[in-house]
């Protein structure tokens, strides 16, 4: 009776997971189908390391990351922490911090773009980076604001009762009890930020785009192994960065 209640969840995860199993095994095909397993080989990763086009957008990719990352640790964590102190009464402003990560990817890249068409400002990954911090603080203000609920105020206290600054007290005490929630919420940024690809492609330059631009504009030809191939290495690193996070919000939950 009991395998029978679970055999739908096991359909849902097959359902979800085997296209990815077999985009990761496709990717190990010797032959140049991707349709077709003719033998285990490793030579589209070769490939890919010498593909001019996907090392920059590679490049690319990376810069706005880590830039989006930086920018949205430094902003969410100063607003979670504003929020906390501020405006602890209001259900308007913490609703307004995350709004960037609940509205529809297509409509924030439009909503961006106009804005950018407004002030005259022109594309490029500096338009990207800006974009993508923009809902990356979304994400670490909400995780940064939930280390916070957690975290004994009559530490702050004790600390001004003993003769430190406002700065001081931020320095010494609620940067480290704060900082499992912001590594947590940099590392969800960063690999929302380097798969992402409807904003990217709204607010990139012709001249600059990023990985998932560079691998839409490779499918627009067909699929082949090195796309399964470069897939494949992207879902390692995302998987890879979500587990820490992960990991790192136990910790969190447990301090």
């Amino acid at each position: 009776m009991r395998r029978a209640t679970l055999l739908p969840l096991w359909l849902t995860y097959a359902f979800l997971y085997t296209p990815v199993v077999v985009l990761v095994v496709m990717s190990f095909n010797r032959s140049d189908s991707p349709y077709e397993w003719s033998g285990f080989s490793t030579a589209w990763y070769s490939t890919l390391a010498g593909d001019d086009e996907v090392l920059r957008g590679l490049a690319n990719t990376l810069i706005v990351a880590a830039g989006a990352t930086a920018l949205s640790t430094v902003l969410g964590t100063l607003l979670a922490v504003g929020l906390a102190r501020h405006a602890s009464r209001s259900r308007l402003l913490p609703a307004l911090s995350v709004l960037p990560a609940v509205l529809p990817d297509i409509v924030l890249a439009i909503g961006l773009l106009a804005f950018y068409s407004l002030v005259s400002a022109t594309l490029g990954l500096h338009s990207v980076l800006l974009a993508h911090t923009v809902f990356g603080l979304a994400f670490v203000t909400a995780v940064v604001r939930t280390r916070i609920a957690h975290v004994d105020p009559s530490l702050e206290e004790a600390s001004r009762d003993l003769g430190a600054g406002e700065v001081t007290t931020f320095l010494r005490i609620t940067l480290p009890t704060l900082a499992p929630g912001i590594v947590a919420g940099a590392l969800l940024t960063f690999t929302l930020s380097l798969d992402e690809f409807v904003i990217a492609f709204f607010t990139a330059g012709p001249k600059d785009p990023t990985l998932p631009i560079v691998i839409y504009s490779m499918i627009r030809f067909g699929v082949t192994p090195e796309i399964n191939a470069l897939a494949t290495l992207l879902l390692a690193v995302s998987f890879t960065v979500v587990i820490a996070a992960q990991r790192v919000s136990r910790l969190t939950e447990a301090l």
